[in-house]
């Protein structure tokens, strides 16, 4: 997760449409609601990343990986 200065950075370098005063708790909250929203799909190319790095050095432990992933 982003750290509370790492969040007010990324809320100032937004460049937002308009004026907001936000709460640095209210900030916190919806960065971690955005990660949470954002973090299955971010697993999944990270996922598909590592596969065909495997693949690349070894289609027998990709598709062993790919296997195992499967079953859980």
């Amino acid at each position: 997760m982003l750290n509370n200065q790492q969040i007010r950075d990324a809320f100032i370098n937004a460049h937002l449409e308009e004026n907001y005063n936000f709460l640095e708790s209210d900030l916190v909250k919806l960065a971690n609601a955005f990660i949470a929203a954002a973090k299955p799909e971010l697993i999944k190319e990270e996922r598909v990343a590592c596969i065909e790095v495997a693949r690349a050095y070894n289609n027998l432990v990709a598709d062993k990986i790919l296997e195992v992933r499967s079953k859980a």
